[in-house]
């Protein structure tokens, strides 16, 4: 299990839900993981990591202010000497504060500049987690589609940008999987069946369906593969 051997990533909103299962993975295959989050929980994760034998790093983070994601790549570097791999997956959910969502893409936007000179350097991969609502309209959800959209087309954008300097970018867009995220939006609609609809493939996601796409696209294998929205929504928008 090598597919990111001596690779360096960051995982931000690492402690949980989809972060903490693709920090698990990252880390499986070979690479050093920084497991970047708000919530102290991201230092069990990290613990965990290096129980199996594995090299992690917890930075308590709040990729809302953009002196802690500095913070949080030089704290990368240092202990790692170099840096891979940047999954930008931290965000915020529906039925929140508005000028909460600036997390969803203004995070996103502030973790790509900081990361982007070392990223030259080792010719490494960017993750965005996008969503399923980026990718299509929904009632009472604007805010939220927006900042994904936003998220979309940023990628795409970036990519073509960078790739001269041998830098992918590529994003995520998950559909219903089972996170405390998901769950929150649930039972702050009051609504469970009319909000979780099964997908075509019949059944709800898991963080690990994620986490196994994330690393297929911060590995080698994707190597020519970039400005990617791929969604993971068991073909909900098929």
């Amino acid at each position: 299990m090598s597919r990111l051997a001596a690779k360096v990533a960051i995982v931000t909103g690492g402690a949980s839900g989809i972060g903490r299962a693709s920090a698990e993975r990252f880390a499986a295959e070979g690479a050093a993981v920084v497991v970047a989050d708000v919530a102290p929980a991201g230092e069990a994760v990290a613990d965990g990591i290096r129980r199996r034998g594995g090299d992690a790093v917890f930075v308590r983070t709040d990729v809302a202010r953009e002196a802690d994601i500095e913070a949080m790549i030089a704290a990368a570097v240092d202990r790692f000497g170099r840096l891979d791999i940047l999954f930008n997956n931290a965000g915020v959910g529906t039925f929140v504060p508005f000028e909460k969502l600036a997390i969803n893409l203004r995070a996103v936007y502030l973790a790509c500049r900081r990361a982007l000179p070392h990223l030259r350097a080792t010719r490494g991969v960017i993750l965005n987690t996008a969503s399923q609502s980026g990718l299509q309209g929904q009632p009472l959800n604007e805010a939220y589609c927006a900042s994904k959209a936003g998220v979309i087309l940023f990628t795409r954008s970036l990519a073509r940008e960078v790739g001269p300097a041998g830098v992918r970018v590529n994003c995520l867009c998950p559909g219903g999987i089972e996170t405390p995220l998901l769950m929150g939006f649930v039972e702050a609609a009051g609504k469970t069946a009319a909000v979780v609809q099964r997908p075509p493939i019949g059944r709800l996601g898991v963080p690990e369906d994620v986490a196994a796409a994330a690393l297929f696209l911060v590995s080698d294998e994707s190597a020519f593969i970039t400005g990617v929205a791929l969604p993971i929504d068991g073909g909900a928008v098929a």
